[in-house]
């Protein structure tokens, strides 16, 4: 029966797992797979066969038999675990119900356990209250009883208190007054939400009505003792009044206020009648007295009455403020009224004296009264506070000032603030203009001076050791410049500060071109300062008078003052910025007297530039007069090249050691050299024809020679050899081996004219039919020849666009004369019209 079982099993599963040929296919798309247990055709007995090979398999009945008990077995055994499970889950249900009412008993428990604890705190607590019940009845007893005998007892202190205060302000003792009074005025105090009580109320106006008898009192006793009119002095301060400040300290500030002006003005009505303006010393001359009578007053003050007013009324000062304000109005109504008859020597007198007194009382005075508001302010407040004590003109500082940069010297260490400058000396300011009148005449006379020593004493020694001397005018000058800049900012920050500003500019032109342009040596004859136009331009070929050594000096030394100037000014404005109130910045600029310096720079650049260039003409014009075509053999350098060299080593080192201090525009010496003889050589260089092939050789090497001097021209004659500034060895380079392709042109043969006309595109980039031309000059070249060459290279070039042909050409080559005049005239015109 098992084994029917069991194949009716199998057959039913394989009927089951038979699939429709359709089904069977999209499945295999689905999922293909190369598993023969996956194929629709599976055949167990063969795949197993398959496996065993060994041995063979007819039938699976004996396997389904063994695996089917096997499986029965396991079945029951599992039947018997799960009915086992589902009992034992039974019994837990049961235990957890059984658990969970034990829990809410216990908790029913808890609940009423807490209940009781609840109950037995509040029987506590309202067994508590029942106890301290009369304890806080009479905490609150306690408290209302101690209020009211302190209160009782301040009622007390302060009847008996305004008693006693109206009483001894009868009998004016105002010593025990000014303690009872502080006293009475806090006792007052507690009892200000008692006003609406009639007799508190009455009390309060009692002291009122107390105060304001006590002030009136008080100001009566100090009318009494110092009157306003006329009345002598007592002789000294009486403890009365002594007391009466301290009372005067507790009552209405106004009280005290006209206690100080009324004395304040009661001590100083002496000096406004010793100095009234009819009086002989109220003049400038004798300002020295009005000071040396407040420093008595002062030192009166404080023998006399010092201890009468508390120290913290601090009336010393307010008695030197008061007169400073007095004779700061006094000084300017009389100046007004004899303001033809102030000098700028009085008028420095004056303000010298002044500020002294301002600084005496900085060193003895706070300045705390000047903001308290209870005297009268300076109408217009000084526009800052004293920045000139730490650039006060000293010995050691007019010492620095001949060196470079003398406005840029270390600054001393700040002092303090004044807080009394300008107090007195701001009405000297109006009258300013008397000193910059003053300094407009000084600096004149001064530069007058500097033209005529110059002239007594000649020109500087040359000088090798520390390169040209600065000429010491300009340093006196700065030094000039330097004192009147402190001493006019000490008077004033403001417009008298941009008036000196443009003093100074007037005379840093002038002396510019007085002193500077004015003594440049000229080579010709000019009735003008300087006339660059005119130097050491001479007909070509004609000996041109050369510097002698003094004259190079004294460019040398021209050209470093004017750099001296020119940083020194620069330096000088931004001084002056410091100086000037903020709002005036603007209005210091010295950029137009800087560029004047700088213009004199260039032209004694210039000057030294033309005079070696002239030196080399000759040379220049024998190298163009030789006949290159009869030249049979290259030799050494020809005596052109010598001549040129014999110049350059006479000059340049004595240019060099004159400008050692300048080094900057040495070089630029150099770069303008080498920019005017280049061209002029490369000119001269196409005037030799015709030339021959050993001819061009011999130029070739000449030139390859000069090349080599140019290139050491900033170390030539120096022991210190440096490397010559990059700038300058590549304009060298340039130039001259442009002249060493034109001379290689020069050597090629002109035939085949292409290979000539390419050779001269290659060597020559800025190629052009002008140079072309002139290259077949030099060549000997007849014009027959040279229009088909000249053709042949306008095919070859690349069409320029319109004017660049003619640019090119002027590149590096030196213009014509009639070229050359008319720009001399041009420079001429732009200096005259700059200086």
């Amino acid at each position: 029966m098992m084994e029917e079982e069991e194949l009716e099993f199998v057959e039913e599963l394989e009927a089951v797992l038979q699939l429709t040929p359709e089904v069977q296919l999209a499945i295999e798309q689905v999922f293909p797979s190369q598993d023969p247990l996956d194929r629709a055709d599976f055949n167990a007995v063969e795949y197993i066969n398959t496996l065993f090979p060994t041995e063979q398999v007819s039938t699976v009945s004996g396997f389904l038999h063994f695996s089917g008990f096997w499986l029965i077995l396991s079945i029951m055994r599992l039947d018997d675990n799960i009915r086992t499970v589902v009992r034992g889950q039974t019994n837990v249900g049961q235990d957890g119900r059984q658990a969970l009412e034990e829990a809410q008993k216990a908790i029913q428990q808890l609940f009423g356990k807490i209940k009781d604890i609840k109950d037995k705190a509040e029987k506590s607590e309202q067994m508590v209250k029942e106890i301290t019940r009369d304890i806080k009845q009479l905490d609150h007893a306690k408290r209302h009883l101690t209020t009211s005998i302190t209160t009782l007892n301040h009622l007390h202190m302060l009847a008996g208190g305004v008693d006693s205060l109206e009483a001894m302000t009868r009998r004016r003792q105002y010593g025990e007054v000014a303690n009872l009074l502080q006293g009475v005025m806090n006792v007052l105090e507690h009892f200000h939400k008692y006003m609406g009580i009639p007799q508190i109320r009455q009390l309060s106006e009692r002291v009122k009505a107390a105060q304001t008898e006590l002030g009136q009192q008080i100001l009566a006793d100090f009318e009494e003792a110092f009157p306003s009119q006329g009345s002598k002095r007592p002789g000294g301060p009486s403890n009365v009044l002594r007391d009466a400040c301290l009372v005067a300290n507790i009552l209405d500030p106004r009280i005290k206020q006209e206690i100080m002006k009324k004395f304040i003005k009661q001590h100083l009505s002496e000096y406004l009648v010793l100095f009234q303006e009819n009086q002989d010393v109220a003049w400038l001359d004798k300002i020295d007295r009005r000071y040396a009578w407040i420093k008595r007053q002062l030192v009166d003050y404080e023998e006399k009455y010092g201890r009468m007013f508390p120290r913290e009324w601090y009336m010393a000062e307010r008695i030197a403020v008061e007169f400073c304000h007095v004779t700061r109005t006094e000084l300017a109504k009389i100046m007004r009224t004899r303001a033809k008859e102030i000098e700028v020597k009085l008028l420095l007198f004056a303000i010298q004296r002044t500020t002294n007194f301002e600084g005496f009382l900085a060193k003895r005075f706070s300045g705390c009264t000047l903001t308290d508001g209870t005297l009268k302010k300076l109408e217009s407040p000084p526009t800052s506070t004293n920045p000139f004590l730490e650039d006060e003109p000293t010995p050691e500082m007019e010492e620095l000032a001949t060196e470079k940069g003398d406005l840029d010297q270390p600054k001393k260490p700040k002092a303090p603030d004044n807080p009394f400058h300008g107090i007195v000396s701001k009405c000297f300011e109006p009258h300013l203009y008397v000193y910059i009148e003053s300094q407009d005449k000084n600096l004149g006379e001064l530069i007058d001076r500097f033209v005529a020593d110059f002239k007594a004493q000649g020109p500087p020694k040359p000088n090798t050791d520390e390169g040209g001397a600065v000429l010491p005018s300009c340093a006196d000058l700065f030094v000039y410049y330097k004192k009147c800049m402190v001493q006019c900012s000490q008077l004033s920050t403001g417009e008298p500060m941009i008036a000196l500003t443009t003093i100074f500019q007037k005379y840093l032109r002038e002396y510019a071109w007085k002193i500077l342009s004015g003594n440049l040596p000229k080579t010709t004859t000019s009735s003008g300062g300087l006339t660059i136009s005119s130097l050491l331009k001479e007909k070509e070929g004609s000996e041109v008078a050369k510097f002698t050594l003094e004259e190079l000096c004294l460019i040398c030394s021209i050209l470093s003052t004017a750099e001296y100037c020119l940083a020194t000014t620069q330096q000088l404005e931004e001084k002056l910025k410091e100086k000037v109130d903020i709002s005036l910045i603007e209005r210091i600029n010295l950029t137009g007297e800087m560029d004047t310096f700088s213009t004199v720079i260039s032209s004694s650049i210039q000057l030294l530039v033309q005079d070696l260039d002239a030196a080399c003409d000759p040379a220049l014009t024998a190298m163009s007069k030789m006949q290159w075509q009869n030249v049979e053999h290259v030799g050494d350098q020809s005596p052109y090249v010598t001549s040129v060299i014999l110049h350059i080593k006479q000059n340049v080192p004595i240019i060099r050691d004159n400008l050692a201090s300048t080094r900057k525009y040495f070089t630029q010496f150099c770069i303008k050299f080498a920019n005017s003889f280049i061209p002029k050589f490369i000119t001269h260089l196409f005037k030799c024809k015709p030339i021959s092939m050993v001819g061009a050789e011999q130029l070739l090497l000449d030139t390859h020679s000069l090349k080599m001097v140019l290139l050491d021209l900033p170390s030539i004659g120096s022991q210190v050899v440096r490397k010559a500034p990059a700038s300058y060895t590549k304009i060298v380079v340039k130039g001259m081996t442009r002249a060493e392709m034109i001379l290689k042109v020069v050597m090629a043969p002109h035939e085949p004219l292409v290979v000539f006309v390419d050779n001269y595109i290659k060597l020559l980039t800025d190629c052009n039919t002008e140079t072309f031309q002139k290259i077949l000059d030099m060549k000997g070249l007849k014009r027959s020849e040279q229009s088909s060459m000249l053709e042949l290279l306008r095919q070859r070039l690349p069409a320029p666009p319109s004017g660049a042909e003619s640019a090119s050409s002027l590149s590096l080559m030196a213009p014509t004369p009639e070229q050359e005049s008319s720009r001399i005239r041009k420079l001429e015109k732009l200096i005259k019209k700059r200086l």
